[in-house]
């Protein structure tokens, strides 16, 4: 999934340790343009705070995956994002410069024509 707006917000890190070692996650406010514009707090987890460097007032594109699991009869849905870009920037457009945002371009998926 993925949406495009302005962040609005930018939450103090969070760490701690599991049962699988340590862990960092961040969690940022954006806010979706529209007639009745739309607020939707997501979450970074681990190195891609550095990597994506968000900060307030950027326009930024967010892919995301979301997640839901129950607890104690409650359910809690996460709003993970997996690649954070500038706005506007499509996935075949490259500038050729690393500006800290979109992550390595995914191995093609045939290595030649497919068979049919």
């Amino acid at each position: 999934m993925e949406l495009t707006g302005k962040i609005t917000h930018v939450l103090p890190e969070k760490s701690g340790t599991s049962a699988r070692g340590q862990w960092r996650k961040q969690e940022y406010v954006v806010e979706v343009p529209g007639e009745y514009p739309k607020q939707v707090c997501f979450m970074v987890w681990g190195d891609k705070i550095d990597q994506f460097r968000i900060q307030q007032g950027q326009e930024l594109t967010v892919s995301f995956d979301l997640e839901s699991r129950e607890y104690n009869g409650r359910w809690y849905t996460d709003v993970k994002a997996w690649r954070v870009q500038p706005a506007g920037q499509g996935e075949d457009q490259s500038s050729g410069q690393d500006d800290g945002f979109a992550q390595p371009d995914a191995p093609p998926l045939f290595d030649e024509e497919p068979p049919f």
